[in-house]
């Protein structure tokens, strides 16, 4: 059973996931927020690795994600990052996932990313451009066998035929965008909860997190009342850009959400 497995395992309920894009607001926050955020009760934490051309995210976090590339972060440096933080008490049991897309991955290399990856404590990939049939017959063994979860989304559009087929392939859990939208809009949480609904009726193999306009507290509970948990994101960005100390900001935010 994997660490995101365990997770699910334990906590049925309100779940929280938070994303913030890796190399930014500085080069070097990257595991000060990370401990923050595990301290203050986040169970998964999701870093973005910054790309050029980020197609699924919003304004905000495309914004971070150029910021971050110019403050020189890369994957490489990431991995170097990250190759403290599982020595870190508080951050033993809490989940990791990198989000990110297909072109720098494969630049890097995709066996030796996955390979690194998993030697530095990830558990999980989000790569919203790979499709479902590369993954099958390429790229799927591969993070197989580094023992990687990976998580395929869905939207109110997908069919309930590749809702279970992603479902099928994904582990780790099951990414429900709550709209056909870009990241950090916000959302009708009435019909997103029509939607929630439907994907429970399903009875998926994987437990079911939503994304994309999850910002604040009442907006998480609405999430949670028919999946597993909540991804927040560009809400995340917004604080750690309006204020200088990231670790007070990630704490701050997280009691905010789970008060």
């Amino acid at each position: 059973m994997s660490r995101i497995q365990d997770i699910f395992k334990q906590k049925k309920q309100k779940v929280l996931n938070v994303y913030f894009t890796a190399g930014y607001p500085a080069l070097n926050d990257t595991l000060t927020i990370m401990q923050s955020l595990a301290l203050a009760g986040v169970d998964i934490i999701e870093i973005g690795m910054p790309y050029s051309d980020p197609l699924a995210d919003g304004p905000v976090i495309q914004d971070s994600s150029s910021k971050a590339l110019a403050n020189g972060m890369s994957i490489q440096l990431l991995f170097e990052q990250l190759k403290q933080f599982r020595k870190v008490d508080t951050l033993t049991n809490t989940g990791v996932v990198l989000m990110g897309y297909m072109n720098p991955v494969l630049q890097y290399g995709f066996e030796k990313f996955c390979a690194d990856a998993a030697a530095v404590g990830v558990d999980g990939l989000i790569l919203p451009d790979l499709p479902e049939y590369e993954f099958e017959h390429e790229y799927g063994a591969i993070i197989k066998q580094h023992a990687l979860d990976f998580i395929f989304l869905v939207t109110p559009e997908t069919t309930p035929d590749r809702v279970n087929k992603l479902d099928a392939l994904s582990s780790g859990f099951l990414y429900a965008v709550s709209s056909s939208a870009t990241t950090g809009g916000d959302k009708d949480f009435s019909e997103v909860e029509i939607y929630l609904q439907k994907l429970q009726q399903m009875n998926l193999n994987n437990p079911v997190m939503v994304g994309f306009g999850i910002k604040d507290k009442l907006t998480f509970e609405s999430a949670c009342k028919f999946a597993n948990g909540a991804i927040i994101g560009s809400a995340f960005i917004k604080e750690l850009n309006n204020n200088n100390k990231v670790d007070v900001t990630a704490n701050n935010f997280v009691h905010a959400i789970l008060r």
